[in-house]
């Protein structure tokens, strides 16, 4: 019997590309395993930026109502288990050897990427726990993404920018029709922000899917008064008023949570939705490296901020929280196919110095090329071999009354958790 390393490793080799996008094969397996027509509901999320927030949000709101759930995202920080959780739990490792297993067997001469087993596996274990609801976070894109095997009773699409051009086109029209592709007819459809391109709303007309847009249909209003901030929720039909903040850091996590609150609204399954189960289910909301501050003398702030507009969200955020010290350092490691001069960009006002990180594998940088690619002063960088050792120049560097901001990937931010010990 092959161990769950085996099995990755077996899966990086299967298919000759490690994108391919399409769903012939994948939804032939499915079909031959029969978890093409999951009998659980089924929210799809899609968009460039929000999708994992507006998932965890999901995920929270749905169990606290009541419901179990399934939990599919991408990519990993540490864990390949990260990626399949069932009740806000990772399954183990037995679980997916077991899925991979009858994956392979189903699969006959047909050839799977990396994440095409890997989103098959969470269908297939989230039928095997009879999941009520499974939410299904998209890899890239979401037309020929491997989670649209499915047909989505809820579909969200959190934001459109610029992001995979190489995959999704090089305008935001055609970005934003791909991401579409996830409607359906009769179902529907959550748009995070209004401010979607034409290709968006076109499609919904084209498939005949329910909009369900912000700030139109449902809307947050946050206030503040002696220190406390609350908000309230107005929806299809569900008004909700003395909310506590998320536990996700951020003004952007109003609009995600909301967002996700509508889309529960729109499933229409019978999920309780009160101030008793919202508030609840903000407090208890987590996801990991996602503007996540980890305190001490030397302040850490931890986003993946992995393309141009996430990376002015962080910014945002940045600036939002403030900062009393004066001297602001990045630990940055950015993949070779991402545009690594807007995402910094985006930072360059708040930092002080740059630690540049080399990424490993097929898409990664070495700290020379990610200098070359930022063009930033010389007398500002430092250049390190890996993650964990600008980690350890930036301790090197800093004082009490300091703080380092770490973005640029997930391969960035999982390492620096790992190397602080808070993940």
């Amino acid at each position: 019997m092959r161990t769950l390393a085996e099995w990755l490793a077996l899966q990086d080799s299967v298919h000759p590309k490690t994108i391919d996008m399409g769903l012939a094969r994948v939804s032939a397996v499915a079909r031959t395993l029969g978890v093409d027509k999951p009998s659980s509901r089924v929210i799809t999320v899609g968009g460039t930026n929000g999708k994992g927030s507006t998932v965890a949000h999901l995920d929270a709101l749905l169990r606290a109502a009541g419901a179990s759930t399934g939990m599919f995202t991408s990519p990993h920080f540490i864990r390949y288990n990260e990626r399949i959780r069932v009740g806000g739990v990772e399954v183990d490792d037995a679980e997916l050897i077991s899925a991979f297993e009858r994956i392979d067997a189903a699969r006959g001469s047909t050839t799977l990427t990396f994440f095409e087993y890997n989103a098959l596996a969470a269908l297939v274990i989230f039928a095997d726990r009879a999941v009520d609801v499974a939410i299904l976070e998209v890899g890239l894109g979401g037309r020929l993404d491997a989670v649209n095997l499915v047909a989505a009773d809820v579909a969200i699409v959190c934001s459109i920018g610029f992001d995979h051009r190489d995959y999704l086109g090089d305008s935001l029209e055609q970005i934003g029709a791909e991401k579409a592709g996830i409607f359906r007819s009769g179902r529907p459809a959550v748009l995070s922000t209004p401010d979607m391109p034409g290709s968006v709303y076109a499609t919904l007309q084209t498939v005949g899917a329910r909009a369900v847009v912000a700030e139109r249909d449902f809307s947050w209003q946050v206030e503040a008064a002696a220190g406390l901030v609350r908000w309230s929720y107005h929806g299809l039909r569900v008004a909700l008023r003395n909310l506590p903040p998320s536990a996700l850091e951020g003004s952007i996590q109003y609009r995600n949570a909301s967002s996700a609150i509508a889309a529960i609204e729109s499933l229409d399954a019978g999920y309780t939705l009160n101030e008793q189960t919202v508030s609840q289910a903000l407090r208890d909301v987590r996801l990991a490296g996602r503007f996540q501050v980890v305190p001490g003398p030397v302040e850490w702030i931890l986003d993946i901020a992995h393309n141009e507009p996430a990376a002015r969200v962080f910014a945002g955020h940045v600036r939002e929280r403030g900062f009393a010290g004066e001297r602001t350092f990045a630990v940055v490691g950015i993949l070779a196919d991402k545009d690594a001069r807007e995402i910094a960009a985006a930072l360059e006002p708040l930092v002080d110095h740059w630690i540049l990180c080399s990424l490993p594998g097929a898409r990664g940088s070495s700290a020379s090329d990610l200098a070359n690619r930022l063009r930033l002063p010389p007398d500002q960088v430092t250049l390190a071999n890996s993650v964990e050792e600008g980690c350890e120049a930036a301790r090197a560097a800093t004082v009490a009354g300091d703080r380092v901001i770490v973005f640029g990937s997930v391969y960035t931010v999982g390492p620096a958790l790992r190397w602080l010990r808070v993940y």
